[in-house]
């Protein structure tokens, strides 16, 4: 078995058409895929963003009124409806090299730890579980890694209510590293490569595994379809696992922003403790129900494009 598919049987969509696709396409295909789910979500992530990080210049009484519906419509009456997509370019500058490197890096991670498991691996449910998982891992890592500074830079502006004092990507960049030096643009990344690994790994093995089991049921049903399921169902898994990591990481981003005082002076561990003490255990979920609203249609939209994208260009290059 091979994410839980018979050798020789349907296999999950991402093996179908691996070997069907070169380099360039996979990447262009994997950023296209990433920037277009994300600016369809913009503002339900910016909804996610203040309200993770409410808890750490307000007090506890205020953050009792906090709703999202009340955040959307402060957002609209002070700062206009195009204020949703605040921080909208950087993060298309960012997820487009991001998705691009995690698509091709799971692709690549995946076929050496298939090669390094050996033949007899293809007829093992649990070896193929664990290269979907371990290369899922790896490959989240690697994106994170190499685009972090765009992250930092997307919290920083999304994060932003009514005074700008950072004004655009070129300008944030620079204000960084003037007031907090070329490591502050790392702020975070520790929490992030904690909890981007079991993020992507736990999205990519549950959407091959549901992939995989979907065509051994139902193998006549559109590609399209299964793809938005599955992926929006990975997405619940991984969101709901690792949300304490990415509050805290969202939290930490924002330390000392716009000339404010640090809060959290004490580490990673610290800052949980510190959320804990001030929030209670509830606090690490802060902003859990825009995320929900969110990871559905983001995770189905970027898998059912990259899909679709995939099969396309796997078309024209059969052509040519």
């Amino acid at each position: 078995m091979n994410g839980g598919v018979r050798d020789g049987g349907p296999r999950s969509f991402l093996q179908q058409q691996q070997t069907q696709i070169g380099t360039v396409q996979q990447l262009l295909a994997g950023g296209v895929a990433g920037a277009f789910s994300k600016t369809c979500t913009a503002p339900l992530a910016r909804l996610t963003i203040l309200l993770q990080v409410q808890g750490m210049h307000t007090d506890v009484a205020a953050l009792s009124k906090a709703s999202i519906w009340h955040e959307a419509s402060r957002i609209v009456n002070e700062e206009g409806f195009r204020a949703f997509w605040k921080g909208n370019m950087v993060t298309i500058a960012h997820r487009l090299p991001y998705s691009s490197v995690n698509f091709y890096a799971y692709e690549r991670y995946k076929s050496m730890l298939q090669s390094i498991l050996g033949e007899d691996s293809k007829g093992s449910a649990s070896a193929g579980l664990c290269v979907h998982f371990v290369g899922g891992g790896m490959a989240g890592i690697t994106a994170a890694s190499a685009t972090y500074p765009l992250d930092l830079v997307r919290t920083r502006l999304a994060a932003q209510r009514n005074t700008a004092y950072y004004r655009g990507i070129w300008h944030t960049f620079h204000t960084i590293c003037r007031e907090e030096g070329f490591l502050g643009l790392y702020k975070g990344l520790g929490a992030t490569l904690l909890g981007v690994g079991p993020s992507i790994a736990i999205s990519f093995s549950v959407y091959e595994s549901l992939t995989s089991f979907w065509q051994s049921l139902r193998p006549n049903d559109a590609t399209m379809m299964a793809s938005l399921a599955c992926g929006s169902l990975s997405g619940i898994a991984s969101s709901t696992a690792t949300f304490p990591l990415d509050l805290v990481r969202r939290r930490m981003q924002l330390e000392g922003a716009g000339g404010r005082a640090r809060i959290y002076n004490c580490g990673l561990l610290g800052t949980f403790r510190h959320i804990i003490r001030t929030e209670g255990f509830c606090g690490f979920y802060r902003g859990i129900l825009p995320e929900y609203y969110k990871v559905v249609p983001t995770v189905g939209i970027v898998f059912m494009t990259y899909e679709t994208l995939k099969k396309h260009l796997s078309e024209v290059s059969t052509q040519d």
